[in-house]
């Protein structure tokens, strides 16, 4: 009984030897693939990036379907992107990184009202997140729908209230809703932050007329 016991005992060390082995030859494995994909990424071979790691792609890994979706998107596999994209998302829902990265595929393919909804999952997760509010606000305000845009500029600009993004934008919506008073207003505090941007410039002329 006490050699069964010792032999059994054995039989799991190994065991636990060659697991522990195994999963540390797959990490190195691994990151050999992420560090050959950043050195072919930053000589822009981004499909041969790609394909480096889809030698060691594991379906429920957050890390090479997130960096699959990124490669998949500068190569222009605008379609592939979003399906690494997709899948990160359903591996770390409450994150808001791999909605970032699925949004650029879909923006790349003209698909507005999924990027408009991704937005507000983004605003859903994370009410003050003032990137998602300000690139909401300019997918508004570039359709002329300046009413649903100024409601973004207003919390992207209570939020950093001397932002020059948030200001200008959110003073271009007043004026394009005919609001010339509150318009002028915030153009002067853009050229504050500005002094000679032109944008801003001939937004004040144009509500001090």
């Amino acid at each position: 009984m006490g050699i069964l016991r010792k032999t059994l005992f054995l039989g799991l060390f190994i065991l636990g030897i060659s697991t522990t082995a195994f999963s540390q030859t797959t990490f190195l494995n691994l990151q050999e693939a992420f560090a050959k994909s950043y050195t072919l990424e930053a000589k822009g071979d981004f499909k041969l990036a790609a394909n480096v790691l889809k030698t060691v792609y594991e379906d429920n890994s957050y890390e090479t379907n997130l960096r699959l979706g990124w490669l998949n998107y500068m190569a222009g596999n605008f379609n592939e992107s979003i399906i690494f994209y997709k899948k990160a998302i359903e591996l770390m829902p409450y994150a808001d990184e791999p909605k970032f990265g699925y949004i650029a595929p879909l923006a790349a393919l003209g698909n507005w009202d999924e990027v408009i909804n991704t937005y507000k999952q983004i605003l859903e997760n994370s009410p003050h997140n003032t990137k998602a509010m300000y690139y909401l606000g300019t997918i508004y305000y570039n359709h002329s729908q300046f009413d649903k845009a100024i409601s973004y500029f207003k919390q992207v600009a209570d939020l950093y209230p001397f932002d020059y993004d948030g200001l200008l934008m959110y003073a271009w919506s007043n004026l394009q809703l005919g609001k010339k008073k509150e318009a002028k207003v915030l153009f002067q505090k853009v050229l504050l932050n500005k002094p000679t941007d032109a944008s801003a410039t001939k937004g004040l002329a144009l509500a001090s007329q």
